[in-house]
């Protein structure tokens, strides 16, 4: 395979077999995992999900040492890698010939937020936007179509647009003797 083409006509026949088995009714959700784990020397974030890791880590001036992305970079980083899939998906279904494709994602995070003088700052990436750069033959009406249905589809995209409600709990776990403590909240990020 040498052409992002040759790429979208085995994406056709993967997501076509999708959902062949989604008509059928013997397709199930999936359970999704990661587990991130901060190592002593150094507080780089070991994120692992399947058998891949990601390091994640902070600038020098977060207390880091620039080993890996941040999490608010890697949180654009997984949007990009996101609707860049479903524009993917999208031209194989709908056949739509690419000759490449590029999404650029940026936003702002602002260390001031939350604390006096910037209350009304958000803690959180703000201002989030991508640019999806496109080179196909396509009429400009089938780019729009195919932009149209990512919008739609696109599930990190549509994460991020929607608040969701997120159960969060902490087990203490003493390397003492004593039983294991547990607390527990639920949170809805906006």
């Amino acid at each position: 395979m040498t052409h992002l083409n040759d790429y979208l006509a085995e994406k056709r026949a993967a997501v076509l077999a999708r959902n062949a088995a989604i008509d059928a009714g013997t397709a199930q959700p999936a359970a999704l995992n990661a587990r991130v784990s901060a190592e002593g020397r150094s507080g780089v974030r070991r994120i692992r999900i399947r058998d891949h890791q990601v390091i994640s880590d902070s600038p020098p001036d977060f207390a880091g040492y620039h080993l890996g992305p941040s999490s608010p970079e890697l949180q654009l980083g997984v949007l990009g890698s996101c609707v860049t899939h479903i524009f993917l998906i999208q031209a194989a279904l709908g056949q739509v010939p690419l000759t490449s494709l590029e999404v650029e994602v940026s936003g702002v995070i602002d260390p001031r937020g939350g604390k006096p003088g910037h209350e009304a700052t958000p803690i959180w990436p703000h201002n989030i936007a991508y640019t999806v750069h496109i080179d196909s033959p396509a009429s400009r009406a089938d780019i729009d179509a195919l932009f149209q249905a990512v919008e739609q589809t696109c599930p990190i995209l549509n994460l991020l647009r929607n608040p969701q409600h997120i159960h969060a709990e902490v087990k203490l776990v003493n390397s003492a003797a004593s039983a294991p403590q547990r607390a527990t909240a639920d949170a809805v990020a906006a």
